[in-house]
């Protein structure tokens, strides 16, 4: 077996955070794949990385030493890859639309990094609702746009995921749910209930509650997720919400905790578009090369041909 930069990750990731809960959250990951991508390492260390104890996840001696190792390797990459070859290189302008939740909990990021990757490409960011970005990719008012694709609704659009981000129910620290590693629909029913509304939220909450055949007890509607963060905290009530957008502590520095839903509770595709006859430039493929880089092994096309 070799070793692979996904669980050099993955394994600092847990050693940063102390939880592999908390680390697939943060990698936007199904906890198995963290467990998975552990054990690997300890097998072809021989040896254990981590202690677990119900407080989670410690570094052994050893543990401690292959971190040190583990950040020199990123380091590394980190530098080969933010060192763009001349030959390489793309120019040109981009003009990228993004909706709310993509904007505040995803870009800045890779904006950061295509800036290191790519220097002659100028990026020209337009924050819009799903329908204006739909419009102005149409219209050629848009290049491209990184939006929420489960959204979209035009034939013409072409989509592309690069990944789904996991919904959970989130939870003020010491409810009684935090004791449970997973609930039902059902049992959120019981619970007042706090519904973002911003980018489609709402009805995309609806239709896994319609289908699971239950109704959330709505005691507030909002477009704001640090609203719904810090409701939730104070425990004025729970909410589903994606990982993307999931912080352990609110803005009042109190803790929030998330639980595994049983019922089929769709997840939070981000993803590209465009329109399917724009003619890509230079430029924006080297933005599709990027984001196809970033996350390792990109879906395939959407059916939305």
């Amino acid at each position: 077996m070799s070793l692979t930069l996904r669980q050099i990750r993955y394994f600092v990731a847990t050693a940063e955070i102390g939880q592999i809960s908390q680390a697939a959250i943060h990698l936007n990951i199904s906890q198995s794949a963290v467990t998975t991508a552990i054990k690997e390492l300890e097998g072809m260390l021989g040896t254990l990385l981590f202690q677990r104890s119900a407080q989670g996840m410690s570094l052994t001696d050893a543990g401690r030493h292959f971190l040190n190792r583990a950040y020199v390797i990123l380091r590394s990459v980190d530098d080969a890859l933010n060192s763009p070859l001349p030959d390489i290189r793309a120019s040109g302008l981009i003009r990228l639309a993004a909706s709310y939740t993509v904007i505040g909990y995803f870009l800045p990021h890779h904006l950061q990094r295509l800036e290191h990757w790519h220097p002659d490409v100028a990026i020209e960011v337009h924050e819009q609702e799903r329908q204006a970005i739909e419009q102005g990719l149409l219209e050629g008012k848009f290049d491209m746009a990184v939006v929420l694709t489960a959204n979209l609704t035009h034939p013409d659009i072409v989509s592309e995921t690069l990944f789904n981000s996991e919904r959970r129910l989130w939870l003020p620290s010491h409810h009684p749910l935090c004791e449970r590693s997973a609930v039902s629909l059902a049992d959120v029913a019981l619970e007042p209930y706090i519904l973002l509304t911003v980018d489609e939220a709402e009805q995309s909450a609806m239709r896994y509650w319609e289908n699971a055949r239950q109704q959330p007890n709505v005691r507030v509607r909002t477009s704001s997720v640090e609203a719904v963060r810090s409701m939730v905290a104070n425990g004025s009530g729970v909410a589903i919400l994606s990982d993307l957008v999931h912080r352990p502590w609110s803005l009042e520095g109190k803790r929030i905790e998330t639980v595994t839903i049983t019922d089929k509770v769709t997840p939070m595709s981000v993803g590209l578009a465009w329109h399917r006859e724009r003619e890509f430039s230079p430029a924006m493929q080297a933005l599709r090369n990027y984001f196809h880089d970033a996350f390792l092994a990109p879906q395939q096309l959407s059916a939305r041909r």
